[in-house]
């Protein structure tokens, strides 16, 4: 068996070991053995203790070399020192699976460090799958299996769970048990020594008893497998996470604005992004999107019918639907014709349809029967405020029986509290999500939408990208040979080249007759841009000289730019100056560029250029590799794309040139894993084409 097929060992065990079984109420190794039997595991349970006889009603085994050959799994809560000997004479009994409770591992400092690795080394020669260590356990309610400490066991569903965070474990299942909310598997993965997130995803996507996967996770430390796998699942069954630590520290230390921007957080959420997960911002926002994916079909379209007995939550609701990507459905002059056979004359017919205060359940069932029918409606939501007349049991009666009569979604916004708590538990318990508030319904309306668009998605389209490697690696090799953490521009041009990627006329002037020649030769005006590995930041010693008209202007300029970097960088060696036409009229400044992520590699970034950037922060991220697809994406998320556009007459800019950069980009990026940053700034883009301006690109030591 591989350590993938021993996994199943973990949820549904047929022979289960408690080593560190106490008999002792209070204990952990007592909680354990407990919950087992609680849950009604049907399979057997063998505690196992050197000082004791029997444990709850079972017969215990005094130590793990009398265990029988073959366990499926051992639930391990002995003191620390004593982990580590336990897991070699399971891995010597065949042990499958194992459960590490006990805590005192790499979270407390290198002596725990050290036991966790020789926990690692036992489960991968004997392909163990093994949760934890440092954790509450795990639970698998459809296999009757607690094999955790957590007090309170769930009612059987279909929402998976897994946290890093057993605390937070405990929070979740005190909110299910509240709510009578489902759960298939709940596990707490501690230290994810052996089994992680991405293993999780591999095996829940063909669990049968799953239709929704949530999960909390501080860090993922194998990037690559997690985007694979959650990647997979997400076309199957939604998987909602929420994200912790989202700082980052090591943006002081980054040389460009990419490094000083691209932290930990853009690189999760581009991961998110590209994998199609979903990621919720907050625990309020976890519960909703598990209640609403798992109890509700996906809406197929972005209309929303507003049912309510009340104008005022009515345009409320109508004002937070369209600040979403949903849209007020049209209703269709047949639904109107039908609900004017009822509705009083009074009462509003068009979206949101207003039913007067004083609607009984009857009309609201009548109204909602005769919306769901129109083609334009693809969810509903019903809004109920406890007026006077309000029948609030009868109409989450009427509400409940015609969900049962459609494939469209329906959520409930029963406004208040004291009175309309019955109908509230009451629609929650048939499985239709109910709030207070219309707010967070809409979300998860919206949320739902989105998901049901990313199913549909098609696959994306990455283009080849003509380059010569070969070129490329010799300038990477020169400056990695000469200790250099830094191509600069004079030098990374001929990585540009290499790429094919689009740049202005440039050449490289050792004097000021050199200068001038290469004027002459470009066309004037030109730029002039000292040209030394030890200046990156050319305009902090003076190095650049724009909208230079003649020779005699060029002259001044090489003397000027050269003199000043000698007096401020005297350690500096000056190889002359870069002489570069000029940008064509019309041109708008972009910044692409891109830093090497810890987990999940080449992190793109794409923002106009100058203020926009260093101040606003108008940017937007995407991992490599970048298909044509998340070219487009990249350039349309941020908020002054429609400066690039074109504004009062002005032409748009050529798109397809800047999304062919950010490819080529990618595509660099993957070829070099020893490139930690390099950032193209700016690159000058206009209805005709897009040049990279100036380049900058940093090595790792």
């Amino acid at each position: 068996m591989s350590l993938k097929d021993n996994i199943h060992a973990l949820f549904a065990p047929k022979t289960v070991a408690v080593i560190g079984a106490s008999a002792a109420p209070g204990k952990v190794g007592h909680t354990v053995v407990a919950n087992m039997l609680e849950a009604g595991y049907k399979g057997t349970l063998i505690p196992v203790n050197p000082k004791a006889d029997e444990i709850l009603g079972l017969p215990v085994t005094k130590k793990i070399e009398d265990l029988p050959e073959g366990l499926d799994m051992a639930v391990i809560v002995v003191p620390v020192a004593a982990v580590v000997p336990s897991m070699e004479a399971l891995a010597k009994r065949k042990v499958r699976s194992a459960v590490i409770i006990t805590a005192g591992f790499k979270e407390v400092g290198k002596e725990g460090y050290a036991l966790e690795q020789r926990l690692i080394e036992l489960c991968t020669e004997h392909e163990i799958a093994m949760v934890g260590p440092n954790c509450l356990g795990l639970i698998s309610t459809h296999d009757n299996n607690n094999a955790s400490f957590a007090a309170g066991y769930p009612e059987k569903g279909s929402i998976a769970f897994f946290s890093q965070s057993g605390a937070l474990c405990t929070a979740i299942l005190d909110w299910a048990l509240g709510e009578n909310v489902g759960f298939s598997k709940f596990v707490s993965l501690g230290n994810k020594a052996v089994i992680n997130e991405g293993n999780m995803l591999e095996y829940l996507r063909t669990d049968p008893n799953t239709s929704v996967i949530l999960g909390y996770i501080e860090n993922v430390e194998h990037g690559a497998d997690f985007i694979e796998q959650a990647a997979k699942v997400t076309q199957e069954k939604p998987v909602i996470m929420i994200k912790s630590g989202t700082t980052t520290a090591g943006a002081k230390a980054a040389s460009s604005h990419t490094g000083a921007i691209a932290g930990s957080d853009q690189a999760y959420t581009a991961a998110f992004r590209k994998t199609g997960v979903i990621r919720a911002n907050d625990m309020a926002t976890l519960f909703d999107l598990a209640q609403a994916f798992s109890t509700q079909p996906l809406p197929e379209g972005p209309g929303l019918c507003i049912v309510t007995n009340s104008g005022g939550p009515g345009i409320l609701a109508a004002d937070a639907t369209e600040k979403s990507s949903l849209n007020m459905a049209r209703l269709s002059n047949s639904t109107i014709e039908r609900m004017k056979e009822f509705l009083p004359p009074y009462a509003s017919l068009y979206n949101p349809v207003d039913l007067i205060g004083d609607a009984p359940a009857e009309r609201y069932r009548k109204t909602l029967e005769v919306v769901i029918d129109d083609p334009q409606v693809h969810s509903i939501l019903v809004l109920l405020t406890p007026t006077a007349s309000a029948e609030i049991i009868e109409t989450a009666e009427a509400i409940i029986e015609v969900s049962k009569k459609t494939k469209k979604p329906i959520f409930v916004n029963y406004m208040g509290g004291q009175r309309t708590r019955p109908g509230q538990k009451m629609l929650t318990d048939a499985g239709i999500p109910c709030s207070i508030y219309p707010e967070p319904l809409i979300k998860s309306i919206e949320t739902m939408y989105n998901y049901y668009l990313w199913r549909q998605t098609p696959a994306q389209e990455y283009p080849e990208v003509r380059r010569n490697r070969q070129k490329a690696r010799l300038v990477i090799n020169e400056a990695r040979s000469k200790g250099a953490t830094e191509v600069v521009e004079f030098q990374a041009q001929e990585v540009l080249r290499a790429y094919n990627l689009p740049t202005p006329n440039t050449g490289l002037a050792r004097s000021s007759d050199e200068a001038v020649a290469a004027a002459d030769k470009i066309g004037y005006p030109v730029v002039l841009k000292i040209a030394s590995p030890q200046i990156s930041h050319k305009s902090d010693v003076g190095g650049v000289k724009v909208n230079l008209a003649d020779a005699e202007a060029v002259r001044n300029a090489f003397f000027d730019i050269t003199a000043r970097a000698q007096r401020m960088r005297p350690e500096a060696y000056i190889a002359g100056c870069l002489v570069q036409e000029m940008a064509p009229k019309g041109c708008k400044e972009i910044i692409i560029g891109f830093k090497r992520d810890d987990q999940f590699g080449p992190l793109l970034m794409f923002g106009l250029g100058g203020i926009y950037v260093e101040i606003l922060k108008d940017i937007a991220f995407r991992l490599a590799p970048l298909g044509r697809d998340d070219a487009k994406g990249i350039i349309r998320e941020i908020k002054s794309y429609m400066l690039l556009k074109g504004v009062r007459g002005e032409q748009p800019v050529n798109f397809q040139a800047i999304e062919d950069i950010l490819i080529t980009m990618s595509e660099l990026a993957l070829d070099f894993p020893e490139i930690v940053e390099a950032e193209f700034n700016p690159v000058l883009v206009n209805a005709e084409k897009a040049v990279v301006a100036d380049v900058r690109i940093t090595l790792s030591a």
